[in-house]
């Protein structure tokens, strides 16, 4: 029979696992004199950018890290570390970090991975930094859409000026 602390570290790890299987990027955070309100405001902020905080003894987080082939990222994890896995683009979860990191001087975003490439802490300020996905495709919507907008102006303006004539020209002549 197994001993419970074998278990709970072998669920751990099988934890870590599935949860970098459904992530697209990983963050590696030090976490260390930060209090238990702070660290859940930091869970309830990722939670809204579709993130998860998990916080794991390092020799698990480092087993199951090399077990799933990660082994670059393995050298950052010393100390009081947490991992933060983001389901979707790691831009949302950047920025949650990166404002967090700016409010608590305790807080250190260590390093991240993303597409299997490490992403130190200038990367992820870079990526913090960065407008969502949803402003960017809006950008690129306006900016195809302005030489359309300035053809319809312009036309619209012709058109008018041609009305404001004929108007013009009406009042002049008599009935």
């Amino acid at each position: 029979m197994k001993k419970i602390g074998l278990i709970f570290k072998d669920t751990s790890a099988k934890l870590i696992k599935d949860n970098i299987k459904e992530a697209g990027s990983l963050f590696v955070i030090k976490y260390a004199g930060l209090s238990s309100p702070d660290l859940t405001s930091l869970r309830q902020n990722l939670k809204g950018a579709n993130s998860r905080f998990f916080v794991v003894k390092n020799t698990v987080a480092r087993r199951a890290l090399k077990d799933s082939g990660l082994d670059l990222i393995i050298k950052t994890i010393e100390g009081p570390c947490g991992l933060i896995f983001a389901k979707d683009e790691p831009v949302n979860a950047s920025k949650v970090l990166y404002n967090f990191a700016k409010d608590h001087e305790q807080f250190k975003i260590e390093a991240g991975l993303f597409n299997d490439q490490i992403l130190e802490k200038k990367d992820i300020e870079t990526l913090a930094k960065l407008p969502s996905k949803e402003m960017l495709r809006a950008q690129v919507v306006m900016t195809l859409n302005s030489p359309i907008f300035k053809l319809v102006f312009a036309l619209k303006d012709n058109l008018r000026k041609l009305v404001y004539c004929l108007e013009q020209i009406k009042q002049k002549k008599p009935a």
